[in-house]
């Protein structure tokens, strides 16, 4: 009897050994106390069968075969001789944090592998496994497995299970194309079933780095944009040929591909000629339409003021002032272009208005509104060598440099808004080839100058006004103190940049000289005045800085990973990109949000309010609005369960197409 129970214990001893030898258990590393591995090993056939079971912390997150713009995917160093490993990886999620994009899993996550030519009955080798939360683990976790002893019945199942979340090469995509266009991958993809919400997951082509791709849904076809570069965010490498290794994810399915990338355009529809032409129309369109938009009040104050020195002059004299000044805008818009030109050699984020990100250019541009207001007041008159200032009088020219001027900084005062068919105009572009981006900044030049060109080709329109009298002057004191008031707002747009502090020296010191000038000039009446006016404007700036506390609506930092966590809760998404020297987004906020039935749907329980702040450079903003083939602010998008594809709102908002987009994404 004591014999047979010994016999048993053995046994019972043996068989837990068995087990423990199959299974390494989870092994945990005290460097890393987020995650833990467990390796499961089987012979199948020829091959053997390896299970890698990760478990991370909440917050925590390893990555894919392919990691992104960081991380290192893992990885084993085996000891066991002439081992041949074969990983297969389950589709992945994607990971924006600061502006690079990452490949990777969170939670539990199994990996299986497959082992050829395996020498002996052991299975050794190091776990690397990288685990990043807002700092970055490389964690190694040895393990030895005896492959002499088979494991329990579990394993079959739980490998089956495994490879179950392997992408399979097809059954997702009907037809799928790919082509390689000026350092962008173009995606074409057809699916009988229409699709959801499609995901894309690349393997980087050698030296090349992929950003997220921007993909938009039509009926049965998804397209998406690429953004290539090369590994240190330069002119990528040529694709065309290569063949490149994807995962296409939509509705729990997934599919492994790979094609061959072509070099013919996919996405431009009828063709990159009438595309362009379209785009020519719009920037035209665009560039007109934005002599009518709210940032224009200085651009308003010189033109009433070249209006106003029209009286008494010659058709010939009007016909070469007007023309000089849409000289001035054009050559704006050409200045323009030639920045954008030089930001895109260098790798730099475009974007329709980024100069007023600049404090130098502020403080410049700051310092000519108040030369240009001291003008007005008629304390300062702008004037050419003499010798070409001459050459101009005998032509009846004089002054046009004047005029020139006006058009130049009358553009660039205008670029804060963005008007309809701006933001399409300037977002085709800047991502258009350079020959293509001049002609439409210079279309946007002509389209701006279009009311300039008219009084130049009917020179009797300027003599439209009343006949010269004390009138001018009082009008040229009016529009002295519009420009005045324009070049403290540019000031008060230092304040992010160089504080509070130098903001209001600055304004002071200007406000000081001005009277010290007139009142030099014994103009006391324009002096009181000027005074009075500006402490009146800055009593209004401080009102309509202060909002009651029970109306402030509550914004959170927008980022995409707070865009997909409200939708996975079936909330719904306002997103708002505003800056302060946004003119249109102070009328927007003004004219339409801060309106009490707006302010209502926006606080409704289910709405999250996500707002960017582009006062300043922010590459993490510039690739949120590059994404959505946007370049100019305001930018407004509605996300909901009823519309995850979301919807952007015109960058003039109204009140019903807030409330009714908002209305329309509730499920």
């Amino acid at each position: 009897m004591n014999v047979l129970i010994r016999s048993l214990m053995l046994l019972l001893a043996g068989c837990a050994f068995v087990a423990q030898a199959a299974d390494s258990g989870w092994l945990r590393n005290e460097q890393n106390s987020h995650a833990e591995v467990r390796l499961r090993s089987a012979v199948q056939g020829q091959d053997q069968q390896l299970l890698l079971d990760i478990r991370l912390q909440p917050g925590w997150k390893t990555y894919w075969r392919t990691p992104g713009e960081g991380g290192v995917a893992p990885d084993i160093r085996w000891q066991t001789t002439g081992a041949e490993a074969q990983w297969y990886w389950p589709t992945p999620a994607r990971f924006d944090v600061s502006g690079l994009t990452t490949q990777g899993y969170k939670g539990d996550i199994t990996l299986p592998i497959e082992i050829r030519k395996l020498a002996g009955s052991t299975l050794a080798g190091t776990l690397t496994l990288s685990t990043c939360s807002d700092v970055c683990i490389l964690t190694d976790f040895p393990f030895s497995l005896d492959l002499s002893k088979p494991t329990d019945d579990s394993f079959a199942r739980d490998y089956a299970r495994a490879m179950g979340q392997i992408p399979p090469t097809g059954g997702l995509t009907d037809k799928l194309d790919a082509s390689f266009i000026n350092g962008e991958l173009q995606i074409r993809a057809q699916r009988q079933q229409g699709w959801h919400q499609p995901e894309l997951f690349f393997d980087y082509p050698q030296g090349s780095m992929l950003a997220a791709p921007q993909i938009s849904v039509k009926g049965d076809t998804f397209e998406a944009r690429v953004p290539v570069t090369d590994e240190w965010g330069e002119t990528a490498p040529d694709l065309r040929g290569k063949t490149l290794s994807m995962v296409i994810a939509d509705g729990g399915m997934a599919q492994q591909s790979s094609v061959v990338l072509s070099s013919q355009p996919l996405l431009d529809g009828k063709g990159v000629n009438t595309t362009f032409w379209s785009v020519l129309l719009l920037a035209l369109l665009g560039g007109l339409i934005l002599n009518l938009m709210p940032c224009v009040l200085p651009v308003l104050a010189i033109k009433l003021s070249s209006l106003v020195q029209q009286q008494g002059q010659t058709r010939h004299q009007t016909r070469q002032q007007f023309l000089a000044s849409s000289a001035g805008i054009l050559f704006s818009f050409l200045l323009l272009a030639l920045l954008m030109t030089g930001l895109r050699l260098s790798g730099q984020a475009l974007g329709w208005g980024i100069q007023f990100q600049s404090g130098g250019f502020l403080l410049l541009m700051a310092l000519v509104m108040f030369l240009f207001s001291a003008s007005l007041f008629d304390l300062l008159h702008f004037r050419l060598p003499s010798g070409l200032n001459t050459r101009l009088a005998t032509v009846g020219g004089n002054g046009l440099t004047g005029h020139f001027g006006q058009g130049a900084f009358a553009t660039l005062l205008a670029t804060p808004c963005s008007a309809p068919f701006l933001g399409t105009a300037a977002a085709y572009a800047l991502t258009a080839p350079l020959p293509q981006l001049w002609l439409l900044f210079a279309a946007l030049g002509i389209g701006m100058s279009l009311p300039w060109l008219l009084v130049a080709a009917l020179p009797g329109l300027a003599r439209c006004l009343p006949h010269p009298g004390r009138w001018m002057m009082h009008l040229r004191t009016v529009l002295a103190l519009l420009m005045l008031m324009a070049t403290m707002w540019l000031v008060t747009l230092l304040i992010p940049h160089w504080g509070a502090t130098f903001a209001g020296v600055l304004a002071a010191l200007l406000v000081l000289v001005l009277a010290v000038w007139l009142i030099s000039r014994r103009a006391l009446q324009q002096a009181g005045i000027t005074l009075i006016t500006l402490t009146l404007a800055g009593a209004l700036f401080l009102i309509t800085r202060i909002e009651p506390e029970e109306e402030t609506l509550h914004w959170q930092p927008l980022t995409e990973a707070a865009i997909n966590q409200a939708l996975q809760q079936n909330r719904r998404v306002f997103v708002d990109v505003t800056a302060d020297w946004c003119i249109t987004c102070k009328v927007n906020k003004s004219r339409v949000l801060s309106q009490p039935d707006v302010r209502k749907a926006l606080q409704a329980d289910d709405v999250v309010l996500l707002q960017g702040d582009w006062t300043r450079p922010d590459p993490a903003i510039s690739e949120f609005l590059r994404r959505r083939d946007s370049v100019a602010i305001p930018f407004n998008q509605i996300y909901g369960p009823a519309m995850p594809q979301s919807r952007i709102l015109s960058p003039l908002l109204s009140r019903d197409a807030v409330i009714s987009t908002l209305s329309e994404a509730k499920k």
